[in-house]
């Protein structure tokens, strides 16, 4: 490539990664704040059950990432159609790496630290391809700024609960999702 071209691919890049990055962690965080609502009864339930097998949102972000990456290397898209390719690959890694900790092991816990990890590390990578924040463009503004305070209240609450919190909540959240569950698919 030349160098405009080279440029212009680097930040078409960068500029996808971060719109991946953005739906991934408000994915991640929407769901979670979703299935405590829905096993605390405050939002009815929008579970999926399929012959009495609850089918958890992992398998949704998988369908939806077989389709991007088939989408993608296909299509090969560009302009707003790979914007958009983007912000779906964010979400489908959200749905899936949200329940990382079940599909690592085989089952347990929806709470389980695993996912939160993996969640961490997957949003690292993908800040590591949208490397060019420091620069960001004048139309990305407000963007950067919901990631920035997503991010930074997301770590805080991380920071500041820890341990702690699994100790003082992690039994009654056990108990909740244990309750919650009409066929008991958590345990």
């Amino acid at each position: 490539m030349k160098g405009s071209e080279s440029h212009y691919h680097r930040e078409t890049t960068h500029k996808l990664a971060r719109l991946a990055l953005f739906s991934f962690l408000l994915t991640f965080i929407l769901a979670r704040v979703f299935v405590f609502l829905i096993m605390s009864k405050l939002m009815p339930n929008l579970y999926c059950f399929v012959q009495g097998t609850h089918v958890h949102h992992l398998n949704y972000g998988i369908f939806m990432l077989a389709t991007v990456a088939g989408y993608s290397v296909f299509r090969r898209p560009t302009g707003r159609a790979a914007e958009v390719t983007a912000l779906l690959y964010g979400v489908a890694m959200g749905l899936t790496f949200d329940e990382f900790g079940m599909w690592l092991h085989l089952g347990g816990s929806y709470w389980q630290r695993a996912s939160v990890d993996a969640v961490i590390v997957v949003a690292v990578l993908l800040v590591a391809f949208a490397r060019t924040l420091k620069r960001i463009e004048q139309h990305h503004f407000w963007m950067f700024l919901i990631v920035l305070v997503v991010v930074l209240g997301f770590g805080a609450v991380i920071y500041i609960a820890g341990n702690r919190l699994g100790e003082m909540v992690g039994q009654p959240l056990r108990e909740l999702e244990s309750s919650s569950s009409p066929c008991g698919w958590f345990n």
